[in-house]
């Protein structure tokens, strides 16, 4: 089963890295095309910090060194996480693949850029969330999935013994 859970990281990474290059051909930088009026625009946007628009304001010399190790960290935990819990196809892993798999694309950006490329960005009237990527929506969508896991999976058997 290991080889689903990163077959599915490599998928995540394709799809991160074929968005970011139909954007980076399509859209001149700063410039946007409205997808859906009043809440969506593809916008092409150059991100120097992390997922977000986190510290791209920071003008410290470390900033992409210390993203670039902070990444390489993080994915090193999850591969091992990964390897050691992924017998089987799980929730966990599952998450843990997108997160793997999210982690790996910006990395690549930012080693081979030097930012990363951001386009989805979603507005309802003054309210604009920060652009962000296929990336950093696997990063998110797995952490979420794992927090769930984490706070619901792990629940049921305590209060199923509570409850007799």
């Amino acid at each position: 089963m290991r080889r689903f859970h990163f077959l599915a990281s490599i998928a995540v990474i394709l799809l991160d890295q074929l968005t970011k290059w139909m954007v980076d051909r399509s859209i001149t930088l700063h410039d946007s095309i409205v997808l859906i009026p009043g809440f969506l625009k593809l916008t092409n946007a150059q991100n120097q910090g992390a997922a977000f628009g986190l510290f791209a304001d920071s003008t410290s010399q470390w900033r992409g060194p210390a993203l670039i190790l902070f990444s390489l960290i993080a994915m090193c935990i999850v591969t091992l996480l990964l390897w050691r819990n992924s017998h089987q196809v799980t929730w966990t892993g599952v998450a843990l693949s997108l997160i793997l798999g999210g982690a790996a694309g910006n990395l690549w950006d930012r080693m081979m850029q030097g930012h990363v490329v951001d386009f989805l960005d979603f507005y309802v009237g003054s309210y604009h969330w920060p652009a962000f990527n296929v990336a950093d929506s696997a990063i998110v969508v797995g952490a979420f999935v794992l927090m769930g896991e984490i706070l619901f999976a792990k629940a049921a058997p305590a209060e199923r013994a509570a409850a007799e």
